[in-house]
């Protein structure tokens, strides 16, 4: 693993265990003062919300004092050159300390939610769990199976912009839903279902990603590397593009996590047109990187993904 993923499993690790900590303190704490269980239960929800924030704000600007400190001393005795590739190196660092960060508590946060606060928003804490563990998933097998391409990006956060507008119209049909038809939130058999895809789907992408290993990239490559060989072992023998599968999976079991209808809907259809896209372009490169030995491959094994073909050669 390289030194940057250490780093940030530690990171990770430190935040998730003070913050769930400090939330589960805070929220024993408190708890004798109210007698209504449901009251209680909503009164822990804003505590921890509140908690999380400040907790997350103050281990960001720590982190980025602790950096700039280490910058300086470096700064001191170094050439121009050394100087630029050392602050590339350290502003990496920080970026990826600070998500770690991020992560952590989100993940604390989503535990507490699920484990102390109204059943009202059980839906909401598996889905901050969902996601943050996804997220930070990314980054700790990258960190391992491709260490030299390891940066803050591959974290996947800030995927594109369609990505943060869709978790961010997500959030908002939610929060209108629950305010309006907070029934609508306690199907939790439809939650389950939701889970359950997520789960699998995190299986899934993950055994591709380690079956793959080096050969797997976040990104569509361009030119054909030296090591890069064609994986059709393991997972690789049951559909051609598993990861794209477990993702395609998860991303709509976050919806249906959520109990949000119309982004389920919404989804649904925006990761099948990204995929289609998305698989299509791959193909191509594929078909010119390894021609008949991937011919041979797609005629015999289909992309996984639902009336989704691939670019055909013929």
């Amino acid at each position: 693993m390289h030194l940057h993923g250490k780093i940030g499993c530690f990171s990770f690790v430190v935040a998730f265990l003070l913050n769930l900590i400090i939330l589960v303190a805070t929220f024993h704490l408190h708890s004798p003062e109210l007698s209504h269980r449901e009251e209680k239960s909503t009164i822990g929800f804003h505590y921890a919300t509140v908690i999380s924030f400040v907790f997350l704000i103050i281990s960001c600007l720590l982190s980025r004092i602790c950096c700039q400190g280490q910058i300086y001393e470096v700064f001191k005795f170094k050439t121009q050159h050394v100087k630029v590739n050392i602050l590339m190196n350290l502003i990496c660092l920080l970026q990826i300390v600070w998500r770690s960060i991020l992560l952590g508590s989100c993940q604390a946060f989503g535990i507490t939610v699920t484990s102390y606060c109204s059943t009202n928003y059980l839906s909401l804490g598996w889905y901050i769990s969902v996601m943050s563990f996804f997220h930070f998933s990314e980054f700790v097998v990258t960190s391992v199976i491709r260490p030299q391409n390891l940066t803050s990006e591959s974290f996947l956060l800030n995927h594109s912009k369609a990505y943060g507008i869709a978790a961010l119209v997500s959030w908002v049909e939610y929060w209108t839903e629950l305010w309006l038809f907070p029934g609508l939130k306690k199907s939790y058999w439809i939650s389950g279902i939701g889970l359950f895809l997520c789960i699998g789907g995190e299986i899934v992408r993950k055994t591709a990603m380690l079956t793959a290993f080096h050969n797997f990239d976040h990104l569509i490559r361009t030119q054909r590397e030296e090591h890069h060989q064609l994986v059709t072992g393991g997972i690789y023998s049951l559909c051609r593009h598993p990861s794209y599968v477990g993702w395609f999976y998860w991303s709509i079991g976050t919806q249906i996590m959520l109990c949000n209808p119309l982004c389920s809907v919404a989804y649904l259809i925006a990761s099948w047109k990204f995929f289609n896209e998305r698989v299509f372009e791959e193909e191509v490169t594929l078909l010119n990187f390894f021609g008949k030995e991937y011919v041979a491959y797609q005629s015999k094994v289909p992309t996984g993904l639902p009336f989704i073909h691939g670019y055909n050669i013929n």
